[in-house]
């Protein structure tokens, strides 16, 4: 059944949940009980930092493009995965002696502060020891393949520069060679033709001599100064430590999230079961669920008083001119007759009213006497229309609380 227009604003969501406090609580209770019992047993788990500082190696390296997030000339991104890779895993695991580095990378991650040139290296473990001495292995791992693969690059370029410097040696001395036999054959020469085509074969071999021999030069240097390179891969600059508390579970997140979704899920069974009780409890529900205007509470023990200020309410709503006024009763009990005498009474000082019990006596217009907590809201309804059919327009309902007590007629004190 869908709420009525006017209670869709804040305050009725409000009423809502206040109505319905106890399921409410109950979702709440059940939702913050499932968060302690899923933190209960989850197992613990402890993480480990070791930090490293990568440092240029001196071998030719994949060189980053300067940007907000990293302004490092090294690609720190490439590097972090690297240090997760299945190469650095083994070594790793070398170091741990365990003999699964696959089942190692499932627990190391590698983060890249922002505007650095460092690698935070985590590794989680059910035992705080063993998380930092993970960390502290993938640390040492990154740092001994980072040298290695440093120092192959600089290997493989001394060959290729000594291979290069032995070509340009052989070249140099088969110039020099030829250089030596061209003079030779110039001094023999008897002709002046011949001494000056042997002149010009002279004069290009010692422009070759000098080209070979600053090539000889260039490679020597490019030798020694790569021969002469220190390796720095890098350094730990935060060696791992055993953490004093557990990173998982979180008490907070395990809670805080059962505190929400226990909220949530209360807020919903609230609204679902408000919308699905059709039972009148209290006075505000006869306007809410019912759409009638409410123009008496009565208490469990009325007074005099009460059924004068009833009888003023109907009488307005009524208006001026003859009435036959119908008292019927909905979940209200034996309270109609008596009720009906003395607001009959009352009403006779006000406004020309008969007030009848019966539809038979084909009223004009009706008030509903509803019992709470002993009627709903389709029965309510249901008396509306059956009157509404017979001609009768119903003025409202005054709401009958249960234990009320109705005065016996030839005592009662009402109206007089």
């Amino acid at each position: 059944m869908s709420l009525p227009p006017h209670s869709r604003d804040l305050s009725e969501y409000g009423s809502v949940l206040g109505r319905r406090r106890l399921v409410a609580a109950v979702f709440l209770i059940a939702g913050v009980g499932g968060g302690a019992a899923a933190l209960a047993v989850t197992p613990e788990r402890y993480t480990a930092v070791a930090q490293v500082q990568v440092l240029p190696t001196g071998a030719q390296e994949q060189f980053n493009v300067p940007s907000s997030r990293q302004r490092e000339t090294l690609n720190l991104d490439t590097e972090s995965q690297v240090a997760r890779s299945a190469v650095v895993s083994a070594l790793a695991a070398g170091i741990l002696k365990n003999p699964d580095p696959e089942e190692l990378r499932e627990h190391v991650t590698v983060d890249v502060p922002p505007n650095s040139a460092i690698l935070s290296i985590s590794y989680s473990a059910s035992d705080p020891r063993a998380a930092a001495a993970g960390a502290q292995a993938y640390a040492e791992a990154y740092l001994r393949n980072r040298a290695r693969t440093a120092e192959d690059a600089i290997g493989a370029q001394l060959k290729l520069i000594s291979a290069r410097l032995r070509q340009v040696e052989d070249d140099l001395d088969e110039a020099t060679t030829q250089a030596a036999t061209t003079r030779t054959t110039t001094t023999q020469a008897t002709t002046t033709q011949t001494a000056a085509a042997g002149g010009v074969a002279g004069l290009g071999t010692a422009r070759r001599q000098a080209v070979l021999a600053r090539q000889v030069a260039d490679l020597t240097l490019r030798y020694d100064a790569l021969k002469t390179v220190a390796v720095t891969p890098g350094t730990v600059i935060s060696p791992a430590r055993p953490p004093t508390r557990p990173a998982h579970p979180s008490p907070p997140l395990f809670l805080g999230s059962g505190l929400f979704l226990g909220v949530l899920a209360g807020a919903g069974a609230a609204f679902g079961r408000d919308r699905l009780d059709t039972r009148i409890r209290t006075c505000a529900d006869i306007e809410r669920l019912c759409g009638l205007p409410l123009l008496a509470e009565l208490p469990a023990r009325p007074d005099p008083a009460l059924l004068d200020e009833m009888a003023a309410a109907v009488a307005t709503s009524l208006g001026g001119g003859p009435h036959r006024l119908l008292l019927e009763g909905v979940g209200a009990g034996s309270t109609v007759r008596p009720l009906a005498k003395g607001l009959g009474t009352a009403l006779a000082h006000l406004v020309p009213v008969t007030v009848v019990t019966g539809r038979s006596a084909h009223p004009d217009a009706a008030l509903l006497l509803v019992g709470l907590r002993r009627t709903t809201s389709p029965e309510v309804a249901r008396a509306v229309r059956q009157l509404a059919r017979q001609g009768a327009r119903v003025l409202g309902a005054v709401a009958v609380p249960p234990g009320f007590v109705a005065p016996v007629p030839e005592t009662a004190e009402w109206g007089a």
